[in-house]
């Protein structure tokens, strides 16, 4: 594999290892190891979740850099997986670059689950969250209508471009309006489980652990844009959570 393609190849599954979710160190690592199982003598790797530039020197002392901008970040844990296991199989047997370039070709294919079914999980993780939390079933089944409207109304929304932001807002936004209407109109009774519950599926989890574990790694400026994303994420949640209960609360009234 020569230089260019050597570059071009390591840095495309660096990216695609962090629009899947994997952390800093990682896909730094990860692009490193594999120019240099090929035989680079130096590799310069600096990601940040929006950003990556890599650059290598290769054993005829030519250098070249590629900078690639990551615009979308969609956690998939399987292609993740799919993506770390080729980047050890490249370190360990060195495959030709045709080989490599088609087994990327063949994760980046890899079927996602449908949007039905997606909205099915969320509903099913509403409801199991809600009972975890002490709701009764009355709540629960509440929370499972209020899950399947929310992650529809957030899938309708996505095909706007709208940002994570907004989109988290009006998510949360339809979560607190099912819960207000199911207590105030008697069809459930807890209005705080029910919210709970149904907000689990939003609660930005990966996030958070992965600033930690930047922080922990001296990735400062990684960890740091993903607290502030976390922040954000969770800003957003409360915000539409407050306009729900508030507007609702101005109309019915209090539950």
């Amino acid at each position: 594999m020569d230089d260019q393609k050597l570059i071009d190849t390591a840095t495309a599954i660096g990216c695609r290892m962090l629009e899947h979710g994997a952390e800093i160190y990682r896909v730094e690592e990860t692009i490193s190891r594999i120019c240099l199982a090929y035989g680079a003598k130096e590799v310069d790797v600096f990601a940040i979740p929006s950003s990556i530039v890599v650059s290598v020197t290769g054993a005829d002392g030519g250098s070249w850099t590629r900078t690639r901008r990551i615009k979308n970040q969609n956690v998939d844990l399987d292609k993740l997986d799919r993506f770390n296991n080729l980047s050890r199989v490249i370190c360990r047997d060195r495959p030709a670059a045709d080989w490599v370039e088609g087994e990327i070709a063949r994760i980046n294919a890899q079927p996602v689950y449908s949007s039905a079914l997606q909205v099915f999980a969320c509903a099913l993780v509403s409801f199991f969250f809600t009972l975890f939390f002490g709701g009764d079933l009355r709540d629960a089944s509440v929370a499972f209508a209020a899950g399947l409207a929310m992650k529809y109304f957030s899938k309708r929304l996505e095909r706007f471009g709208l940002s994570s932001f907004l989109i988290n807002i009006a998510a949360s936004a339809t979560a607190g309006a099912f819960a207000f209407l199911s207590v105030r109109f008697g069809a459930a009774l807890h209005i705080d489980k029910i919210i709970i519950g149904t907000l689990m599926n939003l609660v930005p989890g990966l996030s958070l652990t992965n600033s930690i574990r930047d922080f922990i790694v001296g990735d400062l400026m990684a960890g740091l844009m993903k607290l502030t994303e976390t922040l954000l994420t969770a800003t957003g949640i409360a915000i539409g959570v407050m306009l729900a209960l508030r507007f609702l609360g101005g109309v019915f009234g209090g539950v």
